[in-house]
């Protein structure tokens, strides 16, 4: 992948009411560039409706996000659309969608199955696949894409100890190709080990940005206090 211009990411005043709750109440934050970014909170604290909102698709109520330069974007989910083709068709319609054709279209498709470990089924119906595969799949579609900034909502969310391991080894390589990662999560041991840096919310706004390491040993506000020691209930 290229070398690209520092990305920065700032959200102001970033509202979001949806079926008349406030699911976004005056957001602040500032993403910098190169960082692993994960964000952590109870049980309805908004995450996934940041993400999505970050991404583009939900509108805010109030407020905005502003970017430091024109910036690609992907965005993977818990549980991933495949279409009803098979793993190599499902990436190379996305690229297909996103203007790339010909041989640069299959270079990079079969390139992303590749570095998922899916290279060996290929021509597999993508809906057939496992929960883990189904998930590198996601993963490498999105890769393919060439994103500078790529949300994850919870990718790992039901996979078992071995699929999660595989999924977070392809976060690690997706960041050292030198895409931005910003990922929500409710597993804190995860956090620990794909985190650079963590966002911790509650009731809709960002209440710390903070290390990771800081985070987990000096948490700044007795709400993330009372998240680690397991007083709020994980979502």
């Amino acid at each position: 992948m290229a070398e690209r211009a520092p990305l920065q990411l700032q959200a102001r005043d970033l509202t979001v009411v949806l079926g008349g709750v406030v699911a976004l109440d005056r957001l602040d934050l500032t993403l910098e560039p190169g960082l692993r970014t994960v964000v952590l909170g109870a049980n309805g604290a908004g995450k996934s409706v940041l993400l999505r909102t970050l991404h583009g698709l939900i509108a805010p109520t109030a407020g905005a996000v502003s970017w430091s330069k024109p910036t690609t974007q992907a965005m993977v989910f818990q549980r991933p659309v495949m279409l009803r083709r098979s793993a190599l068709a499902n990436i190379e319609y996305a690229l297909a969608v996103n203007g790339i054709s010909g041989v640069e279209r299959m270079r990079r498709a079969g390139d992303a199955l590749r570095r998922v470990g899916l290279a060996g089924i290929a021509d597999r119906p993508a809906r057939v696949l496992s929960g883990g595969e189904q998930q590198r799949l996601a993963l490498a579609r999105a890769w393919s894409l060439e994103p500078e900034i790529l949300f994850l909502d919870e990718p790992t969310a039901s996979l078992d100890p071995g699929a999660t391991a595989e999924i977070e080894r392809v976060i690690g390589e997706i960041h050292a190709s030198g895409t931005r990662i910003v990922m929500t999560t409710h597993n804190l041991g995860q956090a620990r080990r794909v985190a650079d840096e963590i966002v911790f919310m509650q009731s809709g706004r960002a209440m710390e940005r903070t290390p990771a390491d800081r985070f987990f040993t000096q948490p700044a506000s007795s709400e993330a206090r009372s998240f680690l020691q397991g007083e709020i209930p994980w979502s």
